[in-house]
């Protein structure tokens, strides 16, 4: 089910409804219908592979329990290997298994040796490589006792299956979530208004902004051999918004979905593309999966401690490791190989944290150094983009070599209208995001306006544009993932 459809638009205040107004007298009543409405939530895509949310459930909840009752550090460390066998085993196959195996066979006809093997007819199941990470984090703090495991099944089936952020995150820790269960739930009319206002910016953002830059970025890149560098410049720069717009949309409207059911998720965007160095980009893009591989990945590693060969290793693990967990294609560990060469320079010199406040925080304009190392940063970005949203490397070299020629010079082939009207669009986007740079999310404060025939006024205008754009409505890229 997604987002932004009339389905959810139904879906959503019939479980609203029944959770405050039927079931509010009793806890395990209302998780054990977050659980049911998950299902449903997620059986609109394909009912078959509830069977492996069910299944990742069940085993971790068990070894949870295993974990507990085990104080031999051997037998608890073949616990912890037990539930990371399973959840990456089972992300391997469905996500992976086809790529290994077709590389594999490539290997081996380089070197003159021909290899008969079949590809499998598999469907990669929604939103596995999200709830995969959410239930590791719960089996490894555990073992590493930052967390009491449960021994209520229907709270762990709800936070595993949580349906605002089931499908694309924020990836949620156990630590943070899980006890949000073990709690009774009062309604709180300002959280419910400050998660409608979350919603209705998060649609703005997937509808109005990433749908309509989805138009000129698939056409261009879909047909990139006919353009000019120019035109492929905006093609790129488009798909920079698209992806940003599209992904921070839905983690916006899934935050807000959760405050209307008494539930506090973390910030996954904060303002991604005001960053100074990629450093910064990093600690605000998709917060939730890059702390993820930090905590659970990087650190362990040694992080940025010991030599410099050992800090330069952590450091194209994790980003390849990031690129890879994006999908089965090498564009996207290119990607993910360019953002550590991006890192590279900062950590080694140092000055990776250096840029940990918002920029120009108590200030109207940034300074213009500050604002050469946004376009610097952001120019870096949507060059990395290009890999990204590439169909192969074969294209992305195409793409990236057309940039680099004389027509770079040349005016974008697009039609005038339809260019200086979508980057208007992108341009009062941006400046709303500007001054609002320093909320959760942009549009935060205006539940503070007193005027409310103003507050009124910013809400439907809002509504009203959403409504227009809806034609174009899409999916959300990041189902594929």
């Amino acid at each position: 089910m997604l987002f932004n459809t009339i389905d959810f638009a139904i879906f959503l205040p019939i479980v609203f409804i029944l959770y405050w107004f039927v079931v509010n007298k009793n806890l395990k009543l209302q998780n054990l219908l977050i659980v049911f409405a998950s299902y449903v939530f997620y059986g609109f895509w394909d009912w078959r592979f509830l069977s492996l949310i069910l299944f990742s459930t069940t085993v971790d909840y068990v070894v949870g329990r295993k974990l507990a009752e085990e104080k031999n550090t051997n037998n608890r460390k073949k616990l912890l290997w037990l539930s990371i066998f399973v959840n990456i085993g089972l992300l391997g196959f469905f996500k992976y298994y086809n790529f290994f195996l077709d590389n594999f066979v490539k290997a081996f006809s380089f070197f003159g040796s021909e290899i008969n093997a079949n590809s499998l007819q598999i469907i990669l199941p929604i939103g596995i490589s999200f709830y995969t990470f959410q239930t590791l984090s719960y089996t490894i703090d555990v073992y590493r006792n930052k967390l009491e495991p449960t021994k209520d099944f229907i709270s762990f089936a709800a936070f595993v299956s949580f349906f605002p952020q089931l499908v694309a995150g924020p990836i949620e820790r156990a630590t943070n979530l899980l006890p949000q269960f073990y709690k009774k739930r009062h309604f709180k009319y300002a959280f419910a208004v400050d998660g409608l206002q979350q919603i209705l910016w998060g649609l703005f953002k997937k509808i109005v902004i990433a749908d309509n830059a989805a138009v000129i970025a698939n056409e261009i890149f879909n047909n990139s051999p006919d353009y000019s560098g120019s035109t492929l410049v905006v093609g790129a720069v488009f798909f920079t918004f698209q992806i940003y717009g599209d992904f921070s949309g839905y983690s916006d409207i899934a935050i807000g979905t959760a405050k209307l059911f008494g539930f506090k998720l973390k910030q996954n965007f904060a303002f991604p593309y005001f960053s100074r160095d990629i450093a910064e980009f990093w600690r605000r893009w998709h917060i939730s999966l890059s702390s993820w591989f930090k905590d659970y990945v990087y650190i362990p590693l040694g992080g940025s401690r010991g030599s410099i060969r050992n800090k330069v290793r952590n450091v194209f693990i994790i980003f390849i490791i990031s690129g890879f967990w994006h999908g089965a294609k090498w564009t996207f560990i290119i990607w993910g190989l360019l953002n550590a060469i991006y890192f590279l320079p900062l950590l080694i010199a140092k000055k990776n944290r250096i840029n940990l406040d918002s920029i120009a925080k108590s200030k109207f304009l940034p300074t213009f150094l500050d604002f050469f190392k946004i376009i610097i940063t952001f120019s870096l970005t949507v060059f990395a983009w290009i890999f990204f949203r590439a169909e192969n490397l074969t294209h992305a070299f195409n793409y990236i070599s057309e940039i680099f020629s004389e027509s770079l010079f040349t005016y974008p082939q697009l039609s005038n209208i339809r260019f200086v009207f979508s980057s208007l669009l992108i341009f009062v986007f941006m400046l709303i995001e500007w001054f609002g740079r320093n909320n959760k999310y942009a549009i935060e404060n205006v539940a503070s306006i007193k005027n409310r025939l103003v507050r009124w006024l910013i809400y439907f205008s809002i509504l009203l544009v959403i409504i227009i754009f809806f034609k174009n409505n899409q999916e959300f890229i990041y189902f594929q993932f």
